[in-house]
């Protein structure tokens, strides 16, 4: 996929909206995985070495804000959707030791990290933000964000399947392209989908069913097997069957997962099973937990699989922040062969659907 990448442009002196993963796991305030924000470092730093001015932006969760009748915007009133942790965190990893300062950034709450840095706080706390750009609402707030800089840097990858303001809007009214991690993602998931090594096995569990439902029929078009566990298995067990047996020139197996009693993970014997068929594999894409993985009673099922897995030598890939943060806990992370940041952007794209946010920085 031929797309605009940031060495094409001379960023010297330049202000770059930067439109960056931001969206980690918190507890108590502080971050529990950084391995979404270490993914665009790079790029950051590739920036900051060739004198441009940088402006972060992102999103943190899913808050449920408040109209505030004095302000045309919607701003969130809960603290525990601000993005001061991230403040902190790049802070300090561009060694910096005075205190974070609080400025505004062309009419955005934001933070000043250096001289040529700053972090605009969780764009999501504006309703403007995820409206279609296309309407005068999100016209006029991606206006709003583009008068900020004067190119635009796409390295959220988990965030380009959504055409919201700050992925799409501000791509659309300054020069664009796409950061190092961006790239990478998109060449390493192209691979896969274009011309993997076979077996191929697709490993797909958790929740969202109806995102997931639709993406795993078409997963059949080019994988050797789906195997499907987590909240996805137990409530669409047959619906998944029925959908796979209507498939016309399907090339997959299909192996849905029995749960335990409580529905809450997957039988040791189903994780051994499917363990077993990617043993034979030479390439296994992993996304979504096989259980309630947020209580440990319920991770035995996720944990067979993802010891299995990180003892492979074939090709193995691995997205979706919930199954990141679990093996990131259980020190089997960096085991595997690609970790992707996607979760439902990574689905999508290996479903082959058109991700907005990649589509506009095409060449």
């Amino acid at each position: 996929m031929n797309l605009r990448s940031i060495k094409d442009e001379d960023v010297k002196n330049k202000k770059v909206f930067f439109r960056a993963d931001l969206d980690v796991p918190l507890e108590n305030g502080k971050i529990k995985d950084t391995t979404r924000l270490k993914a665009w470092l790079p790029t950051l730093e590739y920036l900051l070495k060739n004198q441009a001015h940088v402006f972060i932006a992102g999103h943190l969760g899913r808050p449920k804000p408040k109209l505030r009748f004095n302000n045309s915007e919607l701003r969130i009133e809960e603290p525990e959707f601000s993005l001061r942790p991230v403040a902190e965190w790049l802070k300090n990893q561009l060694e910096i030791h005075s205190e974070l300062k609080g400025v505004d950034i062309g009419g955005f709450k934001g933070w000043e990290i250096t001289g040529n840095v700053s972090l605009l706080e969780n764009l999501r706390f504006y309703k403007e933000e995820e409206a279609n750009p296309s309407t005068s609402s999100g016209q006029a707030f991606s206006q709003k964000l583009a008068s900020i800089a004067d190119i635009y840097v796409n390295d959220a990858f988990s965030s380009s399947h959504r055409a919201h303001a700050s992925i799409v809007g501000v791509a659309k009214l300054i020069p664009r392209f796409a950061g190092f991690r961006l790239l990478e993602e998109v060449d390493t998931l192209s691979r896969v989908l274009e011309n993997p090594k076979r077996p191929l096995v697709m490993i797909i569990g958790g929740a969202k069913i109806e995102t997931k439902l639709p993406l795993v029929e078409k997963m059949h078009g080019f994988s050797d097997y789906v195997l499907v566990g987590g909240e996805i298995a137990e409530n669409d067990k047959v619906l998944l069957k029925v959908q796979h047996e209507k498939i016309k020139a399907k090339k997959s197996i299909l192996l849905v997962a029995d749960l335990t009693e409580n529905k809450k993970d997957i039988t040791e014997k189903t994780a051994e099973n499917f363990l077993q068929v990617c043993q034979a594999a030479q390439t296994v894409v992993w996304n979504g937990p096989m259980g309630l993985i947020e209580e440990e009673e319920y991770q035995k099922g996720t944990n067979i699989l993802a010891e299995g897995l990180g003892s492979l030598s074939s090709y193995r890939i691995v997205g979706g922040g919930d199954t990141l943060g679990f093996l990131k806990e259980k020190n089997i992370l960096d085991k595997f062969s690609f970790v992707s940041t996607g979760g439902g952007a990574m689905l999508e794209f290996l479903a082959g659907e058109k991700l907005p946010g990649i589509e506009i920085l095409k060449k």
